[in-house]
């Protein structure tokens, strides 16, 4: 009879999971000390939520006292193309490649809860749960201490065999399971992902400031976009690879076998074409999406920024339009984007 642990690897393997690794249901105090400065520091912007489940976040068991052992879970979504090749396309829109295809969350969480559905048959009375990224968990601390990677200088996960490409999701069980080792930092001097930042969102190494993030204003900052951050936007709408792509890691990156992350359809489309969407036209193209979560109002604050960058004056008349938006933030980015334009 095989040990319980490769029992599960096995199975989460044959679910889909690419990376199965074990470790205790606890954290050291560095990583609420590491936690508490990024907070103290302001560095998390408005995701005050944050905040408010800082003890949950820091402690795996003040989030499910009864938890003895997290199985950490990695899901390759290696991309099929360069990320970064759309930057150059300044008539179309770049989105992160994570949100290309099938929103993350519902793949994960569907394997996670076929994992969760065996476990319960094969350790009947071992009580679990499962947590994808929305739930205050310290996924990243906690697959480096699983040893499936390492937190980069750009504060991601990182691994020496899916480079920066994984998402990431947990087990929370009862049943105690022997933790595998750790696995340390291999960046070494390289500085590749901090140079890359087209905001200079990283103070230090291993150290981000959200407000400075691409990604963060983007996708969570609710505001105008701060002005000195809308040119180095290009035609980002949704996210940003650059720190990411630029790693070296990447180089033993593989393609993910997952088809529900590869592109639905044109993967860098025509600006044009998005700024034509009412409610119900964002809806339906981004239906399964993970660009549906921003919302109609900030969909279209991130378009305004990119028509305004886009140096297209067949835009202008789309700029204009948003410009007469009825949500007043996407409405000052179609102001400044049609100034951007008519003087450019």
């Amino acid at each position: 009879m095989r040990p319980v642990k490769e029992e599960i690897r096995a199975e989460a393997l044959r679910l889909g999971f690419d990376a199965v690794r074990f470790t205790a249901a606890t954290l050291p105090p560095e990583a609420r000390q590491r936690l508490d400065a990024f907070l103290a520091s302001g560095a998390h912007g408005t995701m005050d939520w944050m905040e408010r489940r800082a003890e949950q976040r820091a402690h795996p068991r003040a989030l499910w006292p009864e938890a003895v052992s997290v199985i950490v879970l990695g899901t390759n979504y290696g991309p099929a193309y360069d990320p970064l090749e759309s930057l150059a396309w300044r008539d179309r829109a770049t989105l992160s490649c994570y949100a290309q295809g099938r929103d993350y969350h519902d793949v994960v969480k569907k394997n996670l809860k076929a994992l969760g559905q065996w476990m319960a048959r094969r350790f009947r009375d071992q009580p679990l749960k499962v947590f994808v990224d929305t739930a205050p968990v310290m996924e990243k601390p906690l697959a480096q201490q699983a040893g499936l990677g390492w937190q980069g200088k750009h504060t991601n996960l990182l691994s020496r065999e899916w480079g920066n490409w994984l998402f990431l999701g947990e087990v929370f069980t009862t049943l105690s399971l022997e933790p595998d080792a750790p696995e340390g930092e291999h960046c070494g001097s390289c500085t590749a992902c901090l140079e890359a930042c087209p905001t200079a969102a990283f103070p230090a190494p291993f150290r981000l400031d959200a407000r400075r993030c691409l990604s963060y204003l983007t996708i969570e900052h609710r505001g105008p976009i701060p002005a000195e951050f809308r040119r180095p936007m290009g035609n980002r709408i949704y996210g940003c690879d650059d720190c990411l792509a630029a790693c070296p890691w990447n180089k033993f990156a593989r393609r993910s076998r997952e088809m529900r992350f590869a592109p639905g359809g044109d993967r860098a489309p025509p600006l044009a074409e998005l700024a034509a969407l009412d409610d119900a036209g964002f809806r339906a193209r981004f239906a399964g999406s993970a660009v549906k979560r921003i919302g109609l109002a900030r969909f279209r604050r991130n378009l305004a920024i990119a028509i305004g960058n886009s140096a297209d004056p067949a835009l202008l008349s789309a700029a204009r339009a948003i410009a007469q938006d009825a949500d007043p933030v996407a409405a000052e980015a179609g102001v400044w984007a049609a100034g951007e334009l008519a003087h450019g």
